[in-house]
């Protein structure tokens, strides 16, 4: 008997350990950019702490995801890369494609035809941007106007959805996050509406509209009392649904202007930041209607256009692609601890492990900084590559995954 507790023990035990190194969506567990991992790498480039990198078969700026010893992407190719590609959208292919993780070969690539007519060159990330999710056994991506999708974990298709047909001259931008048995997508450019789709089918579940200039990926809370609210920031205001119907819970003024960064939460007070004229905003969850008078908690003058924060030890960080600036900002009232003028733009979202930021910039290399109210650069590393790095950075196996358009590649200590 005792034998047999403690083997199912272990076996717990190496089950937790599996799914905490997965990484099953945007910005890995909960939203959040953060990594419970250690021993990430401080210092790489080109042939020091670079385990493998893989050529991709098309560009993108959404980022992998981990699911045991796979990684997982989406890529566009034949059309809008700047690259020796035809001027015949009919050429254009959307991929979805697996990569062992150890070794960095390609597991299966499954390229298919979009819906047509897309956006024309939609601008700095392609057609790719929407990460894909997972429950473990299935893959979920979303490629704007071409729909919902879903796949094996072999890449054998299983559904396709439809969220609405419209476009945007920058695109789609949103990734999929899962609750339960639905898949849920902010499809404010192709309808103007928040969708929930069944996971098993594809079929719609809810609807609901008023996803106005909002390109952020919806965020879910899980409160104290062990109710969920999904948060999405649009414009000019942060409203909270009920995951399983999308009944509307509670609305606040946001941001007077369309919205990139995601959502973040910590002990149920939700974090918005966004806006060209940079804006940073707390909010109490849990309220009902108008919480604006009520739950409304600070407001900060300082903000990023795309990318998102991340919360470690009491304070928000980011970096502001809008004005190359990074941002230490104090959760309990919104003071900004520092403001420090920073030498790269990124659209990546920064990646919080170990006590460490990891910043991915566009074009300047990859920057480290020490997580603590006080600015310090830790190392800038640089890979031998031209092309544009727009993924947020994950963390798998307890290295660290970077997306160019062109690459994939795996830093880890050698």
């Amino acid at each position: 008997m005792f034998r047999a507790l403690l083997a199912l023990t272990l076996l717990s035990f190496v089950c937790l350990t599996t799914y905490a190194e997965d990484w099953f969506q945007f910005r890995g567990p909960n939203g959040s950019g953060a990594s419970s991992a250690t021993r990430v790498p401080v210092n790489w480039d080109s042939t020091t702490n670079l385990l493998w990198r893989v050529k991709l078969p098309g560009y993108g700026a959404s980022s992998p995801i981990s699911i045991g010893d796979r990684l997982y992407v989406t890529c566009y190719s034949g059309y809008g890369t700047g690259q020796q590609d035809s001027d015949n959208m009919d050429e254009l292919r959307l991929h979805v494609t697996a990569i062992h993780r150890k070794t960095g070969d390609i597991a299966w690539n499954r390229p298919f035809k979009p819906t047509l007519p897309e956006s024309e060159r939609v601008r700095d990330h392609g057609y790719a941007a929407a990460t894909p999710a997972s429950d473990g056994r299935n893959l979920y991506v979303f490629f704007g106007k071409s729909g919902v999708m879903s796949f094996d974990l072999d890449g054998n298709p299983r559904w396709r959805s439809s969220v609405g047909t419209d476009t945007h001259r920058w695109g789609c931008g949103t990734s999929p996050v899962l609750f339960d048995n639905l898949v849920i997508v902010n499809a404010s450019v192709e309808s103007g509406d928040l969708v929930a789709v069944n996971k098993d089918s594809g079929e719609e579940v809810w609807r609901t509209g008023g996803m106005q200039r909002s390109w952020n990926t919806p965020h879910l809370v899980t409160l104290k009392r062990g109710q969920h609210e999904l948060v999405v920031s649009v414009e000019g205001s942060i409203r909270a649904f009920d995951p399983k119907t999308g009944e509307e819970l509670w609305n606040c003024d946001g941001i007077d202007d369309y919205v990139c960064p995601s959502v973040i939460s910590r002990n149920d007070i939700v974090y918005v930041i966004g806006g060209r004229e940079s804006r940073a905003i707390a909010v109490r969850a849990g309220g009902r209607g108008d919480v604006t008078g009520t739950h409304r908690l600070w407001e900060a003058p300082v903000g990023a256009n795309v990318s998102s924060p991340v919360i470690h030890d009491g304070h928000l960080y980011w970096v502001s692609d809008r004005n190359k600036t990074a941002y230490c900002v104090s959760l309990s009232d919104g003071a900004v601890v520092y403001r420090k003028r920073f030498p790269g733009q990124p659209y990546a979202s920064t990646l919080v492990a170990d006590d460490k930021l990891y910043v991915v910039t566009r074009f300047e290399g990859t920057f480290v900084l020490a997580a603590q109210p006080e600015f310090k650069e830790l190392a800038h590393n640089r890979l031998d590559d031209s092309s544009t790095f727009n993924a947020s950075p994950i963390i798998a196996g307890g290295s660290l995954i970077l997306r160019s358009d062109e690459y994939l590649y795996c830093v880890g200590e050698i």
